[in-house]
């Protein structure tokens, strides 16, 4: 069967078929809907009588029939000839006039798609919420009685052997961010939106996320639930691991573990308050600000502004700066946007400093000895240490090995993304992490 192609005609006596499409109130606007496809995570906002244009289509009308019953039902005009081209260009149609129209979207492949709503939504109901309340309260409590409970550097080096604690810090530490993970995708099915995690970066760092772009199919008082889960997993995790040390008394080998996990999972809950690398708490302030895409119009307005200082300072060597990108948006946005910047500016330059100052110099330096013990092993010197050395300098190798595949991966992917489906923002949110 032949497929249609991007630039075949569309006129008023074709039909037209849609992808399934899952269709709700637009969050701010009673006159708009969004609409879109779970599956691969696309999603447009229409006016609700393009909505109604969708639906009369998709039940078999001609483009020029349902332009007709639109002006009986509404008595509005509407070009739906132009209207289809841009839901084609989407990726929201699936068939004009019997042709297969080329899909532009690849399906997100979620993990456990058998997990279903029925299966987890009981975790985020009443007694579940009171059974949370109850165990942060007396984990304060605890802590409030025994503050030496709270997490400590020394926590991180529970054995004398360092390359020994890196390796064992660093398994406890996948195994809570993939449960962190996790949690972000039984949210997400809770809501009956499927979800994927994977490997990505964040400046320097190697992060797990999770593509929950579908969730833009339910409310924004839903989407909360999805951004904050992994945050309030990671402190159930924190409080469970405090009261077991507060009460119940283990082994040192144990209570060193635990308190190894506290420390971990707390450093890496104070990362998400790095909003300028699109952490969860970035969803969050995106939603609370009414914004469709914080970090691209962000850096949008950024680079307009290098420009423009640029060419200030060298106009003959700098083009001007053109038409400013936040113009365009609504005024609450582009308050937003205008702050936001100036945090991905400032924000990047202080962790990537820090990288090169502190970061880089650390790994080299752990390196080189880890190196050296290694080596004076091999040519009679103590085993342990050599052991020791071996370990943090695969744990290290291994975790900078992921981060440069992931990297590569990503600019890979982006080479043979056409520029003009790359640089347009999407209407719903990016993937949490």
């Amino acid at each position: 069967m032949e497929a249609a192609s991007a630039g075949s005609g569309v006129a008023t006596d074709s039909l037209v078929r849609f992808h399934p499409l899952r269709v709700r109130p637009s969050d701010d606007d009673p006159d708009m809907v969004v609409a879109g496809r779970p599956d691969v995570g696309e999603f447009v906002e229409l006016p609700a009588v393009g909505a109604r244009a969708v639906e009369l289509l998709d039940a078999g009308l001609s483009i020029g029939a349902a332009e007709h019953r639109l002006v009986t039902e509404h008595d509005v005009d509407v070009d739906l000839v132009d209207l289809v081209e841009a839901l084609r260009e989407a990726g929201l149609v699936a068939k004009i006039d019997g042709r297969p129209v080329v899909d532009p979207h690849r399906p997100l492949r979620p993990h456990l798609p058998g997990l279903r709503a029925g299966h987890v939504s009981w975790l985020f109901g009443p007694a579940a919420k009171l059974a949370y309340l109850a165990l942060v309260a007396t984990t304060l409590v605890t802590v409030v009685r025994d503050p030496d409970l709270l997490p400590s550097y020394r926590d991180f080096f529970w054995t004398d052997y360092v390359g020994l604690a890196v390796l064992v810090n660093t398994a406890l530490f996948s195994v809570t961010v993939t449960i962190h993970e996790l949690s972000h995708l039984v949210a997400a099915r809770s809501l009956g939106a499927p979800a994927r995690i994977r490997f990505a970066t964040r400046l320097h760092h190697l992060v797990l996320e999770t593509d929950v772009t579908a969730i833009w199919s339910v409310p924004r008082r839903n989407r909360y639930r999805v951004y904050l889960s992994g945050l309030l997993w990671d402190l159930a995790v924190v409080c469970g691991a405090l009261l077991l040390i507060g009460y119940a008394g283990p082994p040192p080998l144990v209570e060193g573990l635990l308190a190894a996990v506290v420390l971990v999972i707390v450093m890496s809950m104070v990362l998400q308050l790095h909003v300028y690398m699109r952490t969860d708490l970035y969803f969050v302030l995106l939603d609370l600000l009414r914004c469709r895409n914080l970090f691209h119009d962000g850096l949008a307005y950024a680079r307009h502004l290098l420009r423009r200082c640029g060419h200030a300072a060298l106009p003959r060597r700098v083009a001007a700066a053109g038409t400013d990108p936040s113009a365009e948006l609504p005024a609450h946005e582009r308050r937003a946007v205008r702050l936001y910047s100036a945090a991905v500016v400032l924000g990047s330059l202080v962790a990537l400093a820090s990288f090169v100052g502190f970061g880089i110099p650390i790994l080299l330096n752990g390196a080189v000895q880890a190196g050296s013990a290694v080596i004076a092993g091999a040519t009679g010197g103590s085993l342990l240490a050599a052991v020791d050395g071996a370990l943090v300098l695969a744990v290290e190798g291994t975790l900078q090995a992921i981060y440069l595949g992931t990297l590569y991966r990503r600019h890979a992917r982006r080479r043979r993304t056409p520029a003009s489906n790359r640089d347009v923002p999407r209407a719903a949110p990016m993937p949490a992490g």
